[in-house]
Formats: C-alpha cells, sequence, structure tokens
C-alpha cells in the first residue's frame, strides 16, 4: 500500500522539501570543500528569509540569524534581492561591506551565497562557509555552488507547480544535520546455532577475525582458532551464561593476528525470541575495540587536560588529567557547556573563544584565571565535528593580578547579545524618522517573525500614529490620539515604562475586554523610553499564537530602549535638517526672471550625506535688456558655507545689476571674500546673454565649463579660458569670452555635484553632462533638467547639486 507524502503527492512522484534541501546541503559540502552549508527559504509574505536547513555550523551559533528580513543588508537578503551571488572573503571584508554581519558573527571565515532560483521564481539563497584564506571564496566552488542550487530550484519549482508550495510552515523546525564522519569502530554481525556449531557471519565479522576471503568454513571451531588461548575458557563460558540467561553483555577476548601478536574485540550477543527450538541459538554482534581502547589508553595517561567539545559546545569526553586542573570530576563535566560547568569560565569572552574557532575552523589558545589556584592554559583544535581541548598549568602574565574571584554563574547568552548588536546596528544607520521606521518594519520585525507593526509618539500627552505595517485599512484610526494614561495596552507600557506581552488572543481578551482585535495571534507592546521620558511605544503583532522565551522578551525590551533612542534622535534631525534646510532655501531665488524667447529652468538638490548644508547657488536676473546667469559653490558643508553663499550671491547680483561687465564683476566678488576672510574657497561662472544681438559672454573663476547645445543638435563643453577660485588671489584677472547664437540654443550651468564620481576623473562627467544634453534633443528645459537629474547625477552621489538651464529661441 502506497502512503499519503506529506507533500500531497505520492513518494516517488513530487520530490519532499526536506529532502531537498538535505540533499542540497550534502552535495554543497562534498563539492566545494565547505564545512558549513545553510538552506534559506522565503517566508509566506516573501518578507523574511528563513534557515531551514543547516549543516557543519551549530544551530545555536546561528540562532541570530534563522529569520533575516529580505529588505535587510545582510549577504543572504541580498543574494535574494538581486539574484546575484555575494562572496564575502573574511572579516576584514564583512566589515567593509556588511556591518551588520560583522557586528553578529565577528569570526574570520570566507562565505559564498548563490540564489536558488528557477523558471523566474525566488526560493530562498544556498550559503556556504570555509576558512578564511587568502584565496577567499574558491573560484571552482561558485560554479559548483550554483549547479547545486540550480538542482534545489528545480525541485522546489516542481514542488510549488504540484501545489505543494515551496515554503515550509511558519513552525517548521530547522533541518539540521550532523556532519560526516569517518566511523571509528567496526561492528560484526553473526548467527551461531550452538547446537550444531554452525555460524553464519557477515563479511565485517570476518574481517574483524582475520579470516581471508574463502577461509572462513563457517563453523564456530574456525573461530575458536583465531581465539587467544588464555580466552578461549571464557568465551565458552560467556556463551553458556547467554544460553541460560539470554543475553550476554561485552564479553571481551582477544583474537590472534597474522603476526601472532593479539588483540581485542568485545562480543554481544543474545538468544532471538523467535527461535522455536529451544535456547541453542544466538545471535549478536563483534566490537573491534583496537582504534578506540588504544586512543583511550593513550589519552588517559597524559597527565594534562584533554577534552572533546561538541560541535553545540558541550562536553563529549575529558580524561582524568582534567580533573586536578580544573578542579572538577569529570562526570560533572559531560554533558554541559564549560562555561556553565566551571563558574569561573563564565565570561562570554571563554565562549567566543569557541565560536571564534569553530566558525574561522583555525586553532585558537586562551588563558583563563581559576581561582585560587591561578592561571590555565587552554589550546582549541576545531574541525566540522566539534572541537578538541588541551588544558595546562600556566604562569600567570606579568602585566595581569593573581586570579580574582569567580563570577556568579548568571550570564547572559552570546548568541542575544550578537543578534541584539546587529539589529541595533540598523538602527544606528537610520537618520531621519523615515528612515527609523523604514529599519524597523524591514528588519527588526521580520527578524522575529511578526506580521504587523505600528510606532506611536507622544505629542501633548497622546499617542499618535508615525509608522504602520500589516495592519488592515482604517483599523487603527480609532487608537488616533488615544491619552497616555489611557486603558490599552498601546498606552499602559508607556505610562508602566513595563512591556506586555500576549501569546494568545485569549490572554489579550482577558487582560483587556472589549479591545478591538484584528486576526493577529500574540503581541508586544514596548515601551519607548529615551533619557527617562516618554517618546512612544512600538506594537508588534504576530499571526500565530507563540511563546515568547526569556530570550524573546529580553531582545525585545532591549530593542525597544534602541528604538526609543534612534526615534528622538531622528526626530531632533528632522526639525534641525528642516531648519537649516530652510535657510538655505531662504538665500536662493525666489522665482526668475521671464524674458521673451528665453526660458530658464533650474534645480536645487541638497546633498544625501549628513544634515549640514552646503554652499551651492544659482541666480539669474536682468539689467538693461541683458540676462545675467550665475552658478557657483562655496567649498564645504555648513552653516559658515550657506552664510558665504548668501554674502557671494548679493554681492554678485549686485555688481551685475549695474551693468558692470563680467570680469570686473568677478574681480570685485573675488576681493569681496578675501576682505570678509571666511576662511573657504568659491567657485563661479558668469554668463550674459543679450538676446537682441543674439551675443552670449562668459567668464569663470575656477569652476566647471558650461555645456551649450546648438540648433542642429549637437552639444559642446565650451572652452572658456578661466581666472582662479574666488579667494586666492587678490590681483586674479577673469578673462571673458564671446560667441554669437545664430540659432536657437540650450546653455547649461552646473555644480560639481551634478558630475563629480568618486574614483572617476572629473572630465568624465563632464563628457556624460554633454552627452545627456545632447542626447536630450530639442526637449525643453523642464524635461532636460529631470532627465540630467536621473541619468548624470551618481547614484551614489553625496554632495549638493545646482543646476540652471536657459534656452534661447531661434527667432
Amino acid at each position: 500500500m502506497r502512503h499519503p507524502h506529506p507533500t500531497g503527492g505520492a513518494r516517488g512522484q513530487v520530490p519532499e522539501r526536506d529532502e531537498l534541501m538535505v540533499e542540497a546541503v550534502r552535495r554543497a559540502l562534498g563539492r566545494t570543500g565547505a564545512y558549513g552549508a545553510m538552506v534559506y527559504l522565503r517566508s509566506r509574505d516573501r518578507r523574511s528569509l528563513v534557515l531551514r536547513t543547516i549543516a557543519g555550523v551549530p544551530l545555536s551559533i546561528m540562532s541570530p540569524f534563522r529569520r533575516i528580513a529580505a529588505a535587510g543588508p545582510l549577504p543572504v537578503a541580498v543574494c535574494f534581492r538581486t539574484g546575484r551571488a555575494v562572496t564575502v572573503t573574511d572579516t576584514e571584508d564583512a566589515m567593509r561591506r556588511f556591518p551588520q554581519l560583522a557586528v553578529g558573527l565577528p569570526y574570520d571565515y570566507a562565505t559564498a551565497c548563490v540564489p536558488v532560483a528557477a523558471r523566474g521564481e525566488r526560493f530562498g539563497v544556498l550559503s556556504v562557509l570555509w576558512p578564511a584564506s587568502d584565496e577567499g571564496v574558491p573560484a571552482r566552488a561558485r560554479r559548483r555552488l550554483a549547479a547545486v542550487a540550480g538542482r534545489l530550484a528545480a525541485g522546489l519549482a516542481e514542488l510549488e507547480a504540484s501545489g505543494a508550495g515551496a515554503e515550509a510552515p511558519e513552525d517548521a523546525a530547522v533541518v539540521e544535520l550532523p556532519p560526516a564522519t569517518a566511523p571509528t569502530t567496526r561492528v560484526g554481525l553473526f548467527d551461531w546455532d550452538v547446537a550444531t556449531g554452525a555460524l553464519a557471519a557477515d563479511a565485517r565479522f570476518r574481517d574483524i577475525f582475520g579470516f581471508a576471503p574463502g577461509e572462513f568454513d563457517g563453523t564456530v571451531s574456525a573461530l575458536n582458532a583465531r581465539i587467544a588461548p588464555g580466552d578461549l575458557a571464557g568465551f565458552r563460558a560467556a556463551a553458556r551464561t547467554a544460553l541460560a540467561e539470554g543475553e550476554v553483555l561485552a564479553a571481551r577476548v582477544r583474537v590472534l593476528g597474522h603476526d601472532g601478536h593479539p588483540y581485542p574485540v568485545e562480543l554481544w550477543a543474545r538468544v532471538p525470541a523467535v527461535v522455536s527450538d529451544g535456547r541453542t541459538h544466538l545471535v549478536g554482534a563483534v566490537l573491534d575495540v583496537r582504534t578506540l581502547t588504544a586512543a583511550a589508553a593513550a589519552v588517559e595517561r597524559l597527565s594534562e587536560g584533554v577534552f572533546s567539545l561538541d560541535p553545540d559546545g558541550r562536553i563529549s569526553y575529558a580524561n582524568r588529567g582534567t580533573e586536578p586542573l580544573l578542579g572538577v570530576r569529570r562526570e560533572d563535566l559531560v554533558g554541559r557547556h564549560p562555561w556553565d560547568a566551571l563558574p569561573w569560565l563564565a565570561d562570554p569572552f571563554y565562549e567566543n573563544r569557541y565560536r571564534a574557532a569553530l566558525l574561522s575552523q583555525r586553532p585558537t589558545v586562551f588563558l583563563a584565571a581559576r581561582p585560587p589556584q591561578g592561571w590555565l592554559a587552554f589550546s582549541l583544535y576545531p574541525d566540522a565535528h566539534g572541537v578538541t581541548g588541551r588544558v595546562i598549568a600556566a604562569e600567570p602574565p606579568g602585566d595581569l593580578p593573581e586570579a580574582a574571584p569567580a563570577p556568579p554563574p548568571a550570564r547572559a547568552a552570546l548568541g542575544g547579545t550578537h543578534h541584539l548588536l546587529q539589529l541595533a546596528s540598523a538602527l544606528t544607520e537610520a537618520v531621519t524618522v523615515r528612515d527609523v521606521c523604514r529599519a524597523v518594519a524591514d528588519q527588526i520585525l521580520p527578524a522575529f517573525g511578526g506580521q504587523e507593526l505600528a510606532l506611536y509618539g507622544v505629542r501633548a500627552g497622546e499617542l499618535h500614529l508615525i509608522s504602520q505595517s500589516g495592519y488592515p485599512e482604517g483599523f487603527l484610526d480609532g487608537f488616533e490620539g488615544t491619552p497616555v494614561g489611557a486603558r490599552v495596552p498601546g498606552a499602559e507600557t508607556l505610562s508602566t515604562g513595563a512591556p506586555i506581552f500576549f501569546e494568545s488572543v485569549r490572554e489579550l481578551a482577558a487582560a483587556y475586554p472589549g479591545l478591538a482585535l484584528d486576526e493577529m495571534g500574540a503581541w508586544a507592546f514596548l515601551p519607548l523610553i529615551a533619557s527617562g521620558h516618554p517618546v512612544g511605544s512600538c506594537i508588534l503583532g504576530f499571526d500565530r499564537p507563540r511563546a515568547f522565551t526569556t530570550e524573546d522578551r529580553g531582545l525585545l525590551t532591549a530593542l525597544g530602549g534602541f528604538i526609543a533612542q534612534a526615534l528622538e534622535r531622528a526626530r531632533l534631525y528632522d526639525a534641525e535638517f528642516a531648519l537649516a534646510r530652510g535657510l538655505q532655501q531662504a538665500l536662493l531665488p525666489h522665482r526668475l526672471p521671464e524674458v521673451p524667447g528665453v526660458r530658464i529652468t533650474a534645480r536645487y538638490l541638497p546633498g544625501t550625506q549628513g544634515m549640514e548644508i552646503g554652499g551651492d547657488w544659482y541666480d539669474a536676473l536682468t539689467t538693461n535688456g541683458d540676462l545675467t546667469l550665475v552658478i557657483g559653490d562655496v567649498e564645504g558643508h555648513s552653516v559658515a558655507a550657506a552664510a558665504a553663499m548668501g554674502q557671494l550671491r548679493s554681492a554678485v547680483r549686485a555688481f551685475a545689476s549695474g551693468g558692470e561687465p563680467l570680469d570686473e564683476v568677478l574681480a570685485r566678488t573675488n576681493r569681496l571674500l578675501l576682505d570678509l576672510d571666511p576662511g573657504l574657497l568659491a567657485s563661479c561662472c558668469l554668463a550674459r546673454l543679450t538676446p537682441a544681438r543674439r551675443t552670449l559672454r562668459l567668464a569663470r573663476a575656477g569652476h566647471l565649463p558650461p555645456v551649450l547645445r546648438h540648433a542642429d543638435g549637437h552639444a559642446e563643453v565650451l572652452d572658456v579660458p578661466g581666472g582662479p577660485l574666488l579667494g586666492v588671489d587678490e590681483g586674479a584677472a577673469y578673462p571673458v569670452r564671446e560667441l554669437r547664437l545664430p540659432g536657437a540654443a540650450l546653455l547649461a550651468l552646473y555644480t560639481d555635484g551634478l558630475v563629480e564620481e568618486p574614483g572617476a576623473a572629473i572630465d568624465e562627467g563632464v563628457e556624460r553632462m554633454r552627452a545627456a544634453v545632447e542626447a536630450g534633443g530639442d526637449a525643453g528645459p523642464e524635461a532636460l533638467a529631470e532627465r540630467l537629474l536621473r541619468e548624470v547625477r551618481p547614484a551614489d552621489g553625496v554632495d549638493d547639486v545646482a543646476l540652471l538651464l536657459t534656452e534661447v529661441d531661434g527667432a
């Protein structure tokens, strides 16, 4: 009878999800030389990536990364979003490109993330780890990983097509694979008919007893010839005991090797219950204990301490030498973490050394003080199966005091600490209130598996919604303006200063009867308190009932404090930013002059780095039938730069409005800047258009050259001989170039923020500007301005941009 398959099909028709991932992980490890591998699958709401299968790395170490926000900055998330492989070569590379990863896993290793995608659908990410090396991620491994990920994606696509779904249920357990290990023991099986002397044995049994192929005749007599004569009587007595009592445990005998030297084996046997002809049969196993016995005996003879840690950090073995050194019986050590069994190792530093050894796959050494005897030196030697440790007595370091009293055994979990730091680092990068809300919604909420988020701020003693995500349309309207002292959990958590957790709808309904509820199953209400005063409250909703562990509650409570600080800082930033930008906008012209046959468009974009205001400016004024166009840039980004910009703009306008020649305008402005002595330099470009004569005069003071588009569509960078920057030389001269405009034309004046790109020559940016103006065709100034800002400005541009476009009709 065929049993139904868990995914809905019959076994053999549709591969099971877990089987696909287990196979992918094993293939990745086997084909790339990696020591660890993981598979992340997308969540049902596509907002998170959830760890589903792991091998070679303890799940306890990866607990901060069991759920990753798909919109976050971690390598797995970037790989999933972009559909491209992401590699990190070592800890320095991680700190430079992925600081949140370096905070959460501050260890030296190399990693590669490959998208699991097929048929235009992204299901998740395959991630593997190697020890850090000069090579980084092996080149061959990338191709092999792509093949493994492609095979996994094809299987998941088949599941999706069958209707089973590629995503695992939210409450599905992580499949943790034990590392593949070479067998350390050999076991052979036998069936012995004691009445007839017939002995059926498998190949491993025959090999353990030293029989060559075809040498064993299937009788117990042949076996007796292999047993050391001194042990033969004991072997027969054990057989009689087994027949009489039904079983025998670990009868040890010596087997004669081909060289005549004996070696030990253990026999285990019992009378099978299915045999009906009395107790005449024994079935059992023989265990070759040569390797284990010799190794254990050798280690036990050492005076220094030797111990073994499993991949999760628990002690699986300790030799006799550890007892006097550690002051603890080894029976009290096995099965426990060293930092739990030994109070003087309770400092997180020591657990961190174990984690560093396991993830870097490199030996590590450290000293520990064991009161009151003194100091011990620990050495850890890791591989994918665990850690072998060595401990010896050591001299105390010369610059350290004698061993201090043991710290109390209570300690914070290191994994939880790294998780908190990793999530908090997302908030340190948030500058504005919008950034904080985005970080909480896109990174922190998915990290805990939440579906709803509401951030409230306090204003005039009432709660006002700042940001929300996932709530039904209009559901939160009824809570707007709730007094801080109201009897609702979002306000009560703030008035009491204590977080409130509800693990089910029943709990919430019992505590707050009549409270409006949506379809969530669990909630966390967190007070946002910064510097002792209430900032607001944060509400997280989960679509299913969930138990909030002690670690969950501690992390969320601590995050509430980080969110409050980030929110308060962002609110101050927004207020100061609005004030600074308002000051700068006030210094720029509120309107541009209207001239028949001429159209003028200007754009100003503030820098994207920090809140400091810049010194870019533009202006346009008419005098005696002429149109004077001005663009300039005071160095720096500060209030002083903005103040100098305001003074220069006023000076240029005053000098130009009197009709003075352009060279004289720049010369007088230069002398004024030197008299003011602000300690700043400035660049400036002036253009004077006389429509009646269709002439254009230009002068530059250290500024980038203008771009002119002619009537035929061709654009050129004008060669305008320029003088030095303003504020350098009191006697500087600024030559003027004059040219005629026979037909329609468009003049572009701009500051360096539009064309300057880090690592590239400024000439490349100017050429990019010229090509974009030419490609704009006969587009008017408005459309062209938007195109230039979109296509010419570098994507990561951080400087202010001023742009002034002037189009002259052909008639």
